[in-house]
């Protein structure tokens, strides 16, 4: 569906553990959008550099290993799919390594208006859900809706905690609460593009929703505004 000559944009924004990936799946699925997860983007390249032992506080090296890097988002066979110069990096990204590194790559205002572009151009062809931690304010804060998912500390370590026992990772539950603290905090102080709600974004505290009423919350919150600009 096009809004004022652009496709529709859902962006949705929110901390670590929140729940942004699997909302955000599920209501692109219903509604036939395209699905962007811009983390993975931010991931792939935290991977390629600590697998080319980069120096990660060295901003050149980074810059210009990302400038050499290709990042696809692909639906494959009914699945998602993140490829880093062509290989499929889906699983390898979902570390905890990962995510403790991730930030000296997003920190780089060059690797972020590399990514930025990219980004925006799935909207030429595509009405798309894109989740992330500033799609409403840097990406698309023309979006025609804008959601910023929440959770409580202890619920979004709870839901992290499990995650990761699914993937064979055994974490203190502690520990790990105090690395979610940690990357919040960095997330919002950093300077270029920190973690904050646009001021037209609608907050969803999650805390003690089920998955299907946020996705449904989601759904009507759209149609509204879709319905609204049909008048």
């Amino acid at each position: 569906m096009k809004h004022k000559n652009k496709h529709f944009v859902i962006a949705i924004d929110g901390p670590a553990g929140a729940g942004k990936s699997t909302v955000a799946k599920m209501v692109a699925e219903k509604l036939g959008f395209l699905y962007v997860d811009t983390g993975a983007m931010y991931r792939a390249l935290t991977f390629k550099a600590l697998k080319q032992k980069l120096d990660l506080k060295n901003k050149k090296e980074l810059i210009d290993m990302a400038k050499k890097s290709t990042i696809e988002l692909l639906q494959v066979k009914g699945s998602y799919k993140v490829f880093l110069d062509g290989q499929d990096v889906t699983e390898e990204i979902r570390t905890e390594e990962i995510s403790k590194n991730s930030h000296f790559v997003a920190c780089i205002p060059e690797i972020r208006e590399l990514l930025w572009n990219i980004q925006r151009s799935y909207r030429e062809h595509n009405d798309i859900v894109m989740e992330g931690r500033d799609i409403g304010t840097i990406v698309f804060p023309d979006a025609q809706l804008k959601i910023f998912l929440d959770a409580s500390i202890e619920e979004r370590t709870k839901r992290r905690h499990s995650q990761l026992k699914q993937q064979g990772i055994d974490i203190d539950i502690e520990t790990l609460r105090q690395e979610i603290i940690k990357r919040d905090e960095k997330d919002r102080k950093r300077d270029i593009a920190p973690l904050k709600k646009h001021p037209n974004a609608i907050v969803i505290d999650t805390t003690n929703m089920t998955i299907e009423e946020e996705v449904t919350l989601i759904i009507d919150l759209y149609k509204k505004i879709a319905k609204e600009s049909s008048l």
